[in-house]
């Protein structure tokens, strides 16, 4: 049950910061829900894979190239997911970065409700 409210969570965070961020579209609520799970999937397979490969440039950048691991998450769900658009690396970088932050917070809020 937690699951899918983390996951409808994300898809409506996913939709608020597409209406913010002219160069992010998703074209509906069904398509922010497949976001959010094509996301969750890719940071549970891929972004570890990604972080092993990518260690000493990580451990040089004092862990800042994290920050384009997610960016290239949210530009590989931008390529499976027919209904989400990010028009760059950058907006997909800012979009992870104001993700994350609407996750954190929501999901604390989510914690506190218990």
């Amino acid at each position: 049950m937690k699951l899918i409210l983390r996951l409808l969570l994300t898809a409506l965070a996913v939709v608020v910061l597409a209406k913010i961020l002219p160069g992010v579209a998703v074209e509906g609520y069904g398509s922010a829900i497949i976001v959010a799970i094509v996301i969750a999937l890719l940071r549970f397979i891929v972004q570890p894979i990604l972080v092993l490969l990518t260690l000493p440039i990580t451990i040089i950048t004092l862990g800042l190239f994290l920050l384009i691991i997610n960016a290239v998450i949210i530009m590989m769900a931008d390529y499976f997911v027919g209904g989400f658009n990010v028009a760059s690396i950058w907006w997909a970088l800012l979009f992870s970065l104001l993700l994350s932050l609407f996750q954190s917070i929501l999901f604390s809020l989510l914690n506190e409700s218990k």
